[in-house]
C-alpha cells in the first residue's frame, strides 16, 4: 500500500498514543477533523492498523517473569507444525510464537507469575505434545528495551508532527 505524509503521520502518532483524539491527531498533523478521520477509517478497515491495545506493568499485574522458550519439533512427524502452532495458539501465556531458523524451529515468548508456574506450563503443555523434541528456555533477567512501534522513520517515513 501507498501511504500519503498524513497517513504517515497518523500511523507515527497513533503507535504512540493510541487514545489520542480525532480533532487532536488532525491538529497534529494540520489537516481537518473530516479528511484526518477518513484516512484514519481507511487505515483501519484495510487493516493496516491491526487493533488498539493497552499497554500494561506486567509486575503489577502479577507477571513476574519472560521467558523465551526455543522448540525443536519432529519434522518426521506429519502435521506436527500444523498442531503446534494450533496449541501454542491456545495458551494465553504464550505471548508471541515464531517460526525460527537455526537452532530451534520456533522460539516463544511466554510470560508467566514464576518459575514454579513456567515449570506447570512445560511440564503440563509443553513437554506433553508428542512431536516436542527438545525445549531450551532462557529468562529475561530485565528488560532493557521493549518498544511496540515499528520504526517507520528508519526506513523513510518521516513524519512532521
Amino acid at each position: 500500500m501507498k501511504f500519503d505524509r498524513y497517513e504517515w503521520q497518523i500511523l507515527q502518532i497513533l503507535q504512540k498514543e493510541g487514545q489520542i483524539t480525532n480533532q487532536e491527531l488532525a491538529e497534529r498533523i494540520g489537516l481537518s477533523t473530516t479528511p484526518c478521520w477518513r484516512r484514519l477509517t481507511n487505515l483501519n478497515q484495510s487493516g493496516v492498523i491491526r487493533r488498539y491495545a493497552a499497554l500494561l506493568d506486567p509486575k503489577l499485574v502479577g507477571i513476574g517473569e519472560v521467558a523465551f522458550a526455543n522448540v525443536t519439533l519432529d519434522g518426521r512427524q506429519e502435521d506436527a507444525v500444523q498442531r503446534f502452532e494450533e496449541e501454542v495458539n491456545g495458551h494465553p501465556e504464550v505471548l508471541e510464537c515464531y517460526a525460527s531458523m537455526g537452532e530451534a524451529d520456533y522460539v516463544l515468548k511466554v510470560a508467566v507469575p514464576d518459575i514454579s508456574a513456567y515449570d506447570r506450563f512445560l511440564q503440563t503443555f509443553l513437554l506433553k505434545l508428542p512431536y516436542v523434541v527438545q525445549v531450551r528456555s532462557n529468562f529475561a533477567l530485565r528488560a532493557v528495551k521493549q518498544e511496540t512501534a515499528l520504526p517507520l522513520e528508519v526506513f523513510g517515513h518521516k513524519a512532521e508532527a
